[in-house]
């Protein structure tokens, strides 16, 4: 932990090197065959199965953002690892082999590259897109990081994840909203991760001199900017959708001084929803807005769409097991999309694809007071190893 109760863990970081050393020599221990390190860095390990079947995977990822949590990612490493340990002291006789992952890079990081692991290893991102990546403050490439890591983006080509190559997977994260915490219940079923919507904007105003230039004949590319950010809140909220949300979370000024008038200002606009007819329904709305504020306020507004990303429903197949073992357990659960992007999207056109969901207390994460009660961490490990051995007699009959 830093100063400040946090974690410190982001990709190819000296705490990102050391949770990966300690995570080897666990699985190793417990499973006793070696961790694979994939081209992407990714890590693996995984007991047999009876029968010549595609495995069950189960994990997520054990990197952090600056300053984070104990729980983001971690919970489903650790969770994983302890329910594979299980089946492997019970010497449980399985059909399918399993295996366990540790994804590389989920997290936002100094290279501006997240879900790494998880997009490299499928085929989204090649080595022609990594080769760019470098890190902000080291000016490290990010295809040398994968290397001292292990990895090899060389060999990401012969050996990308193939349908044929996994049966199911299996991610268990905190929730990092506020959903299970407001309704008491320790565990959700995910029914898909939200759709994300990004605009880079430029809105270009006239820079003037702040104490001779009258209000009336003003370009304020700033105030049209604040009204803009608040245009779309306003329509958000309009909505009244509890899983629908807009954020202007980037807002860059020019020229950055007290006595110009701001002659322009780039800022990021992103809305979230899993239901594409809200989406389509939020930015038409948005987009008369700026048209409008356009007129009024005397500036022109340049708009760049830099992510549209269809919200991805997990496996029904997945979702009906963990409800149908959840129940078996007398637990209340509710069905949740995920609001927060995660691996599991990419590992949807892989394999059969689910989630488990455990509270944030209050909320929280992203931040050093990220916290989740051990006994619903308990409940979800227990969820887990019950979906995993109802799959394994399940699926590929």
């Amino acid at each position: 932990m830093n100063s400040e109760g946090g974690i410190d863990r982001s990709f190819g970081s000296d705490q990102d090197i050391r949770a990966r050393e300690w995570l080897k020599r666990i699985w190793t221990e417990a499973y006793h065959t070696p961790v694979q390190v994939d081209p992407a860095a990714n890590l693996w390990a995984g007991i047999n199965g009876a029968e010549e079947l595609k495995p069950i995977v189960m994990g997520s990822h054990h990197d952090a953002v600056a300053n984070g949590g104990q729980y983001d990612g971690a919970v489903g490493v650790l969770l994983a690892t302890e329910v594979m340990q299980t089946l492997k002291e019970a010497e449980y006789p399985l059909r399918h082999p399993m295996k366990i992952v540790s994804f590389s890079a989920e997290e936002p990081n100094p290279y501006n590259v997240s879900t790494l692991g998880s997009r490299s290893i499928t085929g989204v991102l090649t080595k022609e897109d990594l080769v760019k990546a470098t890190h902000l403050a080291t000016k490290e490439k990010i295809t040398d990081t994968i290397k001292r890591l292990g990895g090899d983006v060389d060999l990401l080509r012969n050996h990308l994840l193939k349908p044929q190559d996994m049966s199911a997977f299996l991610e268990c994260h905190i929730e990092q909203g506020r959903n299970l915490c407001d309704s008491g219940r320790s565990l959700a079923v995910v029914t898909s991760v939200t759709g994300i919507y990004r605009e880079k904007i430029r809105i270009l105003g006239e820079a003037n001199h702040a104490g001779t230039t009258l209000m009336k004949y003003r370009h304020d590319a700033m105030l049209a900017g604040a009204e803009l950010s608040l245009a779309l809140e306003s329509v958000i909220r309009q909505e009244n959708r509890k899983d629908t949300v807009g954020t202007v979370g980037h807002f860059d000024v020019s020229p950055d001084s007290a006595n110009i008038i701001p002659g322009e200002v780039e800022l990021i606009a992103e809305i979230r929803t899993p239901d594409k007819g809200t989406l389509d329904k939020v930015i038409h709305q948005f987009s008369d807005r700026i048209r409008s504020i356009e007129t009024v306020r005397h500036v022109r507004i340049v708009r760049e769409v830099i992510l549209d990303q269809d919200a991805v429903p997990m496996d029904e197949t997945i979702q009906q097991t963990l409800r149908e073992v959840i129940q078996s357990m007398d637990e209340p659960f509710l069905d949740l999309p995920s609001m927060a992007g995660h691996d599991s999207v990419h590992m949807v056109p892989i394999a059969k694809t689910g989630m488990l969901f455990v509270p944030s207390i209050e909320g929280k994460s992203h931040c050093p007071e990220e916290k989740t009660d051990l006994a619903d961490i308990e409940k979800a490990g227990n969820v887990l190893l019950q979906t995993v051995l109802a799959l394994d007699k399940e699926l590929d009959r």
